[in-house]
């Protein structure tokens, strides 16, 4: 891949690696502060909130920086636009999400409030759509240190909250506060770095959805076999178990930013390379799933080996029962991000309609074996679910489905070593 692509990974993976030891001590120490139900509670609002997510976004986020490379001349309103599409959807999604909880959670007070507080954030994340302009100029570094900036402030107002040993309802705060610092710093460095000036175009925001709508649904059902299995959890099991489940879903997502600085590096470059040379478009896929598949296997097999110990050092004694549900869950790590990067084929092949089928697929196999499993197996069950379904969804299904069968052939490919040690020696000549 070309060396534009590691220079900007390496800037999303430097500043995020400061941010995930924060994340980790931070975050380590809220889960031991909090307890097992209470930090139930707080993953149980943040799955709610992440269901109203994917409607809020309007499928946009899958788009823009393909639009931006399309028209560069208009990327003021399409940015502007964006923006004031997403803020109108997440104020009808903030309603939405208070009034479910306030239905399935009658009477529970503080699990209201905490997702009332924890719904903010979908307002203040329709701001942030100004990344996808920096990826799209190869210019993650700018996204990556304001989220670097944003998390250390966040980081203090926590710290804060556990001196003065404040509820949960005050963490449920935090990542709006979050979202709010990266939206306003990517702004301001927006225009310093001579971005267009921001302008509103319905005309325009009506071609964007015609093609960003194939996504909404998609990115829904994505959301279900994502969380599903935590609000299934909380309901059937309890606020406990969700506390544990969430504990190894957080191991899990600590590495989580490598493959995304990653594959967003990967996007454009190979959306560019769609348009010139048909060949080194499809190596550039195969690379990418090369690498993706390289790195997660080494994270599944080294936390299967290692649960307890990991637990034990992270979490303490109080959370023995995350190490068995995280040696099963890590493995759907692998196939989830074989999704990401079929996406981004799809986009690229704009075949985008036959998401929909494809998730709405993915999302029911998920419920279905979550109802089945967690009677039997309890959380554990749910982590079969997990791995079942996305090896279903990213695997299996565009073997079956002749459209996207294209896309499977370069995943095969891209599981021989050879491609990740040619890849390796010519860095390694370069250098």
């Amino acid at each position: 891949m070309k060396n534009s692509v590691f220079k900007n990974a390496g800037w999303i993976i430097g500043c995020k690696i400061i941010q995930s030891i924060l994340n980790l001590i931070i975050g380590l120490i809220t889960a031991r502060y909090l307890g097992p139900s209470n930090y139930g509670v707080i993953s149980y609002a943040a799955s709610v909130v992440a269901f109203a997510m994917p409607i809020m976004q309007l499928g946009l986020k899958h788009t823009l920086v393909k639009e931006f490379i399309k028209d560069p001349d208009r990327e003021g309103a399409i940015l502007g636009t964006s923006i004031i599409l997403n803020i109108i959807s997440a104020v009808f999604c903030m309603v939405g999400s208070v009034a479910f909880v306030m239905l399935v959670n009658a009477g529970e007070t503080e699990t209201i409030l905490v997702c009332a507080l924890y719904s903010l954030t979908l307002i203040l994340n329709a701001t942030e759509m100004t990344q996808y302009w920096f990826q799209s100029k190869l210019l993650s570094k700018y996204p990556s240190i304001a989220a670097l900036v944003a998390y250390i402030v966040v980081a203090i107002y926590k710290i804060y909250l556990l001196v003065s040993q404040k509820s949960v309802v005050w963490f449920a705060f935090s990542n709006a506060i979050d979202y709010f610092l990266i939206s306003a710093i990517l702004m301001v460095i927006y225009h310093k770095v001579g971005g267009q000036r921001l302008s509103v175009d319905w005309r325009l925001g009506k071609q964007m959805l015609s093609a960003s709508k194939y996504y909404i649904i998609p990115s829904l059902m994505v959301i279900i076999f994502q969380h599903t299995d935590r609000i299934m959890i909380n309901l059937m099991i309890g606020e406990a178990e969700t506390g544990y489940y969430s504990a190894a879903i957080t191991c899990i997502g600590i590495s989580s930013f490598v493959f995304t600085a990653i594959i967003d590096s990967a996007r454009p470059i190979i959306l560019e390379e769609k348009n010139k040379n048909k060949e080194v478009y499809q190596k550039r896929i195969t690379q990418l799933y090369s690498i993706i598949t390289c790195l997660s296997l080494a994270q599944c097999i080294v936390m299967t080996l290692f649960a307890q110990p990991i637990v034990y050092l992270l979490y303490g004694t109080e959370y023995l029962k995350t190490a068995g549900i995280l040696a099963v869950s890590v493995w759907y790590i692998t196939f989830g991000h074989y999704g990401s990067v079929r996406n981004i084929w799809i986009l690229a092949e704009d075949k985008q309609k036959y998401l929909t089928g494809i998730n709405i697929a993915g999302a029911g196999a998920n419920v279905v074996l979550n109802f089945c499993l967690i009677p039997i197996w309890g959380t554990i069950g749910a982590a079969v679910a997990s791995v079942i379904t996305q090896f279903f969804t990213n695997v299996i299904i565009g073997f079956v489905f002749k459209p996207i069968r294209e896309n499977n052939y370069l995943m095969l490919k891209g599981l021989n070593p050879k491609v990740l040690i040619s890849m390796a020696k010519r860095v390694c000549h370069r250098r």
